[in-house]
């Protein structure tokens, strides 16, 4: 925790707003998209599901490929309440992804981590017209996402279950169209979030968006983020702490831009959700 805490205060250092931002582009969807405040009726089904597991004492068995959680002594054995407490994405930035597919309107999204589901329903809510492909490791965490697909009526997800990489790029190779949407959220390690980004790389447009989250979880993933945003097909980067946004469209010039998303208070809360007793 003490590494994120001195990364956000060194974000905040250099983030901006609005105010200032000489691009269009990034300004329309900043102001638009990014800090929208407006209500969609989606969003109540969605944490009407995350208030049920809350409330949820079922233990269930959890396997993770990844780099671990980010509560110390997370162990094998979780409760479905704890993990939708300290491991599923809060509402803002569940709401955030809602918007950005909204606004998109991508034909094929692709997810790496569905843990609970509550993110791919935000995903796969937005516009039922997209068929959302989602990937979990563990089986247990799998079942319960199933539940939350079915709670909130989100028939567009297929859900991989198995390890990333096996799973990825076979799925990837099958696909009968290019990925439009893609949400990094399956391995917050260096090696493994260069590889995933390399292999949807290939399946991508000029027009495809992707986001990689928790860009500033450890110095590993801040090494990662800095990698891509230097790879030879990027050409714009949107860094919110959260989530960063990756474009590749070569309209626009190589950019990178730092900007607040929400107050600075709702992330020592969530900090306080996440690492408290």
């Amino acid at each position: 925790m003490v590494f994120q805490v001195l990364s956000y205060l060194r974000f905040l250092g250099r983030s901006g707003n609005a105010h200032g931002l000489h691009s269009p582009f990034v300004f329309g969807l900043y102001a638009h998209v990014i800090n929208h405040q407006g209500p969609f009726a989606a969003y109540e089904a969605v944490e009407t599901r995350r208030a049920a597991l809350l409330a949820d004492d079922t233990a269930i068995a959890v396997r993770d490929f990844g780099a671990g959680s980010r509560v110390a002594g997370a162990g094998r054995t979780r409760r479905l309440r704890d993990i939708a407490r300290t491991a599923a994405k809060p509402p803002a930035l569940g709401q955030l992804l809602f918007r950005l597919v909204n606004h998109f309107g991508p034909r094929t999204v692709v997810e790496l981590g569905t843990s609970l589901g509550l993110t791919t329903a935000y995903l796969a809510l937005a516009d039922s017209r997209a068929r959302v492909l989602t990937f979990e490791g563990c089986p247990a965490t799998a079942a319960v996402a199933h539940q939350t697909f079915a709670a909130v009526g989100a028939t567009n997800v297929e859900l991989v279950e198995g390890n990333l990489d096996d799973t990825l790029a076979p799925a990837l190779a099958a696909l009968p169209a290019p990925v439009d949407f893609a949400f990094f959220d399956g391995n917050h390690r260096y090696e493994p979030t260069l590889r995933y980004f390399e292999q949807l790389n290939r399946h991508r447009t000029d027009h495809s968006v992707f986001v990689l989250d928790d860009i500033h979880w450890s110095a590993e993933m801040e090494q990662a983020w800095a990698a891509i945003r230097q790879h030879p097909d990027v050409t714009l980067t949107i860094d919110l702490f959260y989530i960063g946004l990756v474009f590749f469209h070569p309209n626009l010039p190589k950019q990178h831009f730092t900007l607040r998303f929400n107050n600075p208070l709702d992330k020592l809360l969530e900090w306080t959700r996440v690492f408290g007793s």
